[in-house]
């Protein structure tokens, strides 16, 4: 009697240990796991698509840019992620490469090329809502990024001017980027962040004072 007692004790403590070990286990996998958009393992807005006007021009990652192939614009994820895109409107889903940076617009997630738009059924619409979920066994991993907080964008070298010393009194990391489209020069007012975190920090601070605040990854070629 003494015995059975003794090993269901044992029988109920050992499997107690691996109840734990699993939930340790499962919880360090969860910490680890790659996190490619703020809100977790899918992204819902809006798209819109761009086409002639930027064709045969450089993307954000120096390919050429044509608006037959399937890629997109994104603001933050890693350039050559895949993504299936979803029209919420109609259901139909397309999957692209990203390969440029954009849209810079506000409530816009995402920018499709123009063979994009024709498979979700959108060129029409211009502007469509979406859910956007990576495909990580076609993507890079989430590492080594840089971001920044894209705060401005003047035609006049005295605005841009203006809003960095304005920013300047509280951020320490703010310069004047000029980012040359169809012959106009644009004079972008920049944040540099420490890690996505404190780049969304930054913005949401931003907007609170109706500043169209925006978080881009910034590209960096490999020596």
């Amino acid at each position: 009697m003494h015995n059975s007692s003794w090993m269901r004790s044992k029988t109920i403590s050992t499997a107690g240990i691996l109840i734990i070990s699993f939930i340790f286990i499962g919880s360090f996998s969860s910490c680890a796991r790659k996190t490619y958009f703020p809100s977790g393992s899918a992204q819902t807005g809006l798209a819109s698509w761009y086409g002639e006007e930027f064709h045969g021009k450089p993307t954000s990652c120096k390919e050429i840019y044509d608006m037959y192939e399937m890629t997109a614009a994104h603001r933050t994820l890693p350039f050559h992620s895949h993504v299936e895109v979803t029209n919420l409107s109609n259901g139909k889903k397309a999957v692209v490469r990203i390969n440029d940076r954009g849209p810079f617009v506000e409530g816009r997630i995402i920018d499709l090329s123009y063979a994009a738009a024709q498979s979700l059924d959108m060129v029409e619409d211009g502007v469509v809502p979406v859910r956007l979920r990576i495909i990580e066994s076609k993507s890079p991993k989430k590492s080594s990024q840089h971001y920044f907080v894209l705060a401005g964008s003047f035609v006049m070298i005295e605005n841009a001017k203006k809003l960095s010393r304005r920013l300047r009194s509280r951020y320490s990391n703010v310069e004047i980027a000029v980012f040359h489209l169809d012959g106009q020069d644009f004079h972008r007012v920049k944040i540099r962040a420490k890690n996505l975190e404190q780049a969304e920090e930054i913005a949401a601070d931003l907007r609170s004072e109706e500043i169209p605040a925006l978080v881009i990854e910034e590209y960096r070629s490999k020596k």
